[in-house]
């Protein structure tokens, strides 16, 4: 009888809190201790819940926390099991277990722009891809519409108009291989249709800059606390904007209503169109989201996005909302490019339909704010001078080090403590003396069990200075 019930486990569940994150804490101190191993598999849910006295949802929502952080897996047919590496390294040669040095890498990776690849959805992709191999219709093994299927196109115009306001219709959406591709198809485009010039934000991704550059004249336009300031827009003759209305990166800043209008009238006037990369736009944890600015001129705004953050750059899919005077040329421009794989996007429209894809940004969400809470609460109490900038939102904070000799001084002292992190002039094209030396720190990239440590090292490291 009890072969048949599964593994026993005992656990002291902390008398603090909510059964659930007592739970969740007590199971990460029996790994983080070493007395659940890697491979080690837990009792089922229901098992554990007769156990401990618990329902059922309890253990389940705690199990699925746990595997977003990556201190478990979960695979059907071998149970829910303790993750490799999740154990702390013993000490060595007097270094203690907890230093950057006692790693396996002997680095810790705080670059920003890289979600948590631990938490990649395993089970729900896998149950959606299984789904879409056994039901696919033959067609899908062909040459399909350049737009993409119309299952994804019709879930994500479903998806995009609940959660971010996006006004499109299906037959409006083009479905592409990640936001570079979506770029790199639209400055395509517009060179075609005779643009010059385009407006990009400064600060900005390198990577974007130089592939619109290789088409476009590309004018810096700065970046102030309001967003992308429009008056300089205006004066660039830019002909085209990109920007980053929900969440700037990387100065972590959200665009100001009375700036959103402003872009908008700057668009009215000057028949400009406006590229709105909705970077990390489902990732606001103060508030709710803030409606995509595309929901206000569906005529002039391009709304591009895609799944990079939100599941994995494993997943190479986004998408493009365009007005519908450039439905035409853009078709053109992705029949001519790389196909994007139909049975991925058959697999997220089967996630989005079933809510797995809202179950787990939710998911994500709670992981990501409490990984930030406690970067803040880490430099405010290990570097009381440093100032962590930008909204509550994302995967990356901004953090300025004003008494700092020089930007190159605080990416030595990081480095010097084994911790990979990105200065803010890596990312400026302008006058790079208007911030103080700063750090863009991404928060999501190391496995839950290593961030402690690597905070810990970030901040021993900058101590230095």
């Amino acid at each position: 009888m009890t072969d048949a019930l599964g593994p026993e486990l005992l656990l002291e569940l902390p008398g603090w809190g909510s059964r659930g994150r007592a739970l969740e804490e007590a199971l990460r101190s029996a790994i983080r201790g070493g007395r659940l191993v890697a491979g080690t598999r837990l009792p089922s849910s229901r098992d554990l819940a007769s156990q401990l006295g618990l329902s059922r949802g309890t253990v389940t929502q705690a199990y699925e926390q746990l595997v977003a952080e990556g201190w478990l897996t979960a695979r059907q047919g071998s149970g829910t099991r303790v993750a490799a590496g999740t154990a702390e390294a013993p000490a060595r040669s007097g270094r203690s277990a907890g230093s950057a040095e006692a790693t396996a890498s002997g680095r810790y990776d705080l670059r920003p722009g890289r979600p948590d690849a631990y938490a990649f959805p395993r089970e729900a992709w896998a149950r959606a891809m299984r789904h879409v191999l056994r039901e696919a219709p033959t067609e899908v093994f062909g040459f399909g519409d350049p737009r993409g299927r119309i299952e994804l196109r019709t879930a994500l115009a479903s998806y995009l108009g609940r959660t971010r306001g996006v006004r499109v219709d299906p037959a409006n959406l083009i479905v592409c291989s990640g936001y570079t591709q979506a770029l790199g198809l639209l400055a395509e485009v517009f060179t075609e249709l005779g643009v010059r010039t385009a407006g990009m934000e400064d600060p900005a991704i390198g990577d974007h800059v130089r592939l619109l550059a290789g088409r476009l004249s590309v004018a810096a336009v700065p970046v102030d606390a309001a967003g992308l300031r429009v008056d300089a827009l205006r004066d660039s003759g830019a002909e085209v904007a990109v920007c980053t209305p929900a969440h700037q990166f990387p100065l972590g800043v959200s665009m100001a209503p009375e700036r959103r209008s402003e872009l908008l009238e700057w668009a009215d006037d000057s028949l400009g169109w406006i590229v709105e990369d909705d970077y990390d736009g489902e990732f606001r944890y103060d508030r709710h989201p803030i409606a995509a600015l595309q929901s206000r001129r569906p005529s002039r705004i391009v709304y591009a996005g895609s799944t990079s953050k939100t599941i994995g750059p494993a997943v190479r899919l986004g998408w493009i909302a365009c007005p519908p005077l450039l439905l035409e040329p853009l078709t053109e421009a992705k029949r001519r490019a790389r196909e994007t794989r139909p049975l991925e996007q058959l697999a997220l429209a089967r996630m989005i339909e079933l809510g797995d894809y809202d179950r787990h940004l939710r998911t994500m969400r709670r992981g990501y704010q409490r990984r930030r809470d406690t970067l803040v609460a880490a430099v405010r109490s290990g570097l009381p001078d440093v100032r962590v900038r930008g909204i509550d939102a994302g995967l990356h904070a901004l953090l300025e080090l004003p008494s700092a000799p020089s930007e190159r001084a605080v990416v030595e002292a990081a480095r010097a403590a084994s911790v990979d992190v990105h200065p803010l002039g890596e990312y400026m094209r302008g006058d790079r003396d208007r911030h103080p030396p700063s750090l863009v720190v991404g928060y999501a990239t190391p496995p839950a069990h290593s961030y402690p440590a690597a905070l810990d090292a970030l901040i021993r490291g900058l101590r230095r200075l």
